[in-house]
């Protein structure tokens, strides 16, 4: 059974990492306008990394030990975005797509570079009411908790098991060893003005995933969409500006086949963010049943009847000058879903950032990857990866 979820997994590092246009935060200030007349504005961003990778890998059965060389993307993949923006009396509507691309092809296919399109949606929005959001983008269970990862534009975690170490896409970060993905999706999400000073909401219907099974003779289904929702908290205190956050997930899913039961899939994710002169503290985890512990689209169809795991992760920055140096310590614990078999995920992680300018910077980092399962699983793994690159924005 974990064999075949593997193979599915390594079929998804591009769409598993798109993800983090999380850091569609982060080019806002960094964009190119390109366009801005009679209130009517359209802006570029982009983001290209490139990382020598040396990662020493220790599994399983003395065949699969061995040490190997990459040059490949960090844990965020390389995107060109475009945005939109146009006044009208009191609306303000907006648009936004990317897209992302691998930087390795296939050994089998020269030119297998693929394109993804992560986030295509457009918004409207007003000062009396908030703004809703049509279209697709990042879920919000998860979201906060991987939008603030220190080591966002880092490297992160490469596990064998997952197929990492020889993928064309990108790492996993700390997706999996402190929280899952936020998987991208049709949705469509409201969003608050502040109801009071740094206090925010978020809540939105998105289009259901599949976790039931299609027996013989029955069909899946889903009668109500996937409720997603966040809410967040900024204040300060004591000198510090604290930034606070839980989100969560919930949906069910039938079958036409009375014998066949149903499934309840439901997420808590939560967080906080402390940040004083130069230094951050982050601590961040999350509890699921019937949710994947990896992505929360669930790795296509499959049965997460009583599936729990939770996790939780651990950072501390400083910064000084232009360089600014991250700690990291995250693990998530699975009774048995996601690979077939009952593990522990942890990764350890030290990294050094250089900011050259406010469009270069220089990255390097140390990983270990660590996975905790029973003997014969196929599943014990124990990886360290060294991670030198460099990430150009805009």
């Amino acid at each position: 059974m974990h064999n075949n979820k593997i193979a599915t997994i390594r079929l998804l590092p591009l769409t598993l990492t798109a993800a983090v246009a999380l850091a569609t935060a982060q080019q806002a200030a960094a964009e190119i306008v390109l366009y801005d007349q009679d209130d009517t504005t359209f802006s570029t961003d982009g983001y290209i990394n490139a990382f020598y990778v040396n990662s020493d890998v220790d599994r399983e059965g003395e065949l699969n030990d061995r040490r190997q060389s990459r040059v490949k993307m960090g844990f965020l993949p390389n995107w060109i975005g475009f945005n939109f923006g146009k006044q009208i009396d009191d609306l303000k509507l907006g648009g936004r797509s990317s897209f992302w691309v691998t930087i390795n092809d296939s050994e089998t296919n020269g030119t297998a570079t693929a394109i993804d399109v992560r986030q295509f949606y457009g918004t409207v929005a007003s000062p009396e009411w908030g703004e809703v959001l049509v279209g697709k983008d990042f879920g919000l269970f998860s979201r906060s908790n991987i939008f603030l990862d220190e080591l966002l534009a880092g490297y992160g975690n490469v596990s064998d098991t997952l197929g990492l170490v020889d993928g064309t896409g990108v790492s996993f970060g700390n997706i999996g060893t402190g929280y899952p993905y936020p998987f991208p999706t049709s949705q469509i999400t409201y969003r608050n003005n502040n109801l009071a000073e740094g206090l925010r909401f978020a809540v939105g219907i998105m289009d259901p995933v599949d976790t039931n099974d299609d027996s013989a003779v029955g069909r899946s289904y889903q009668e109500e969409p996937r409720f997603e929702s966040e809410v967040s908290y900024q204040f300060d205190l004591g000198g510090a500006t604290i930034y606070s956050w839980l989100n969560g997930a919930y949906q069910t899913s039938d079958n036409t086949d009375s014998s066949v039961d149903s499934v309840t899939s439901q997420g808590l994710g939560y967080g906080v963010q402390a940040k004083m002169a130069g230094f951050s503290v982050t601590a961040s985890g999350f509890q699921a049943e019937g949710i994947n512990p990896f992505f929360t689209n669930n790795a296509g169809e499959a049965t997460l009847r009583e599936i729990d795991s939770d996790g939780y992760l651990l950072q501390g920055s400083y910064s000084f000058g232009k360089n600014r140096v991250a700690l990291s310590y995250g693990k998530t614990e699975d009774d048995g879903n996601g690979l077939g078999s009952a593990a522990d995920y942890e990764t350890r992680g030290i990294a050094y950032f250089r900011t050259i300018n406010d469009n270069l910077k220089l990255v390097a980092e140390y990983n270990q990857y660590q996975i905790d399962a029973a003997a014969g699983s196929g599943l014990g793994e124990d990886t360290d990866t060294f991670a030198v690159g460099a990430v150009l924005s805009w």
